[in-house]
């Protein structure tokens, strides 16, 4: 069964250190700019959200990578970018509508998560779990259970006078 990042932006806590385990494990280097996962930050709202590539079914780079460097890898199911093929054309970074891959500002190549050959170190080093590597019927449960739990405080809105 494929597994999948389960992002959760109700758990980020904002410390980016994703983002540097990410960068020391790909790139040698605790640069943060040059990680394949990133949070968005809205400091005024608390609100920190986890963005990196989501793998899509049908990836939008990859249709759009005019010399097929961007295929899916049959052991992990992550879409990857095969770097002898990658022109550096940036239509994969153009084009996602998650802003899943970025460029590296040191080198110009494209950043892009890989899964890690199935073992994300993001996964491993977010202590507050708002990055999980799931089984997809796990996944499913848990958006499940969310919203359920959004359903329940709206009914308590809803019905408390």
């Amino acid at each position: 069964m494929r597994k999948f990042l389960f992002l959760d932006p109700e758990k980020c806590t904002g410390c980016r250190i994703c983002e540097t385990a990410c960068s020391l494990h790909h790139e040698k280097v605790c640069n943060p700019a040059r990680a394949r996962v990133h949070i968005a930050k809205w400091e005024t709202s608390g609100l920190y959200i986890p963005v990196v590539c989501l793998h899509c079914e049908t990836p939008i780079c990859e249709e759009v990578c005019p010399v097929r460097a961007i295929k899916r890898d049959a052991k992990t199911g992550a879409v990857v970018i095969d770097y002898d093929l990658c022109v550096g054309c940036r239509l994969c970074v153009l084009y996602c509508p998650f802003a899943g891959a970025g460029i590296d500002t040191v080198t110009g190549k494209i950043l892009k998560c890989d899964l890690c050959d199935g073992d994300p170190v993001c996964v491993r080093f977010c202590d507050p779990r708002a990055l999980q590597y799931v089984k997809s019927s796990r996944a499913n449960m848990m958006k499940m259970r969310k919203a359920a739990e959004k359903f329940s405080e709206l009914m308590q809105k809803l019905l408390t006078p």
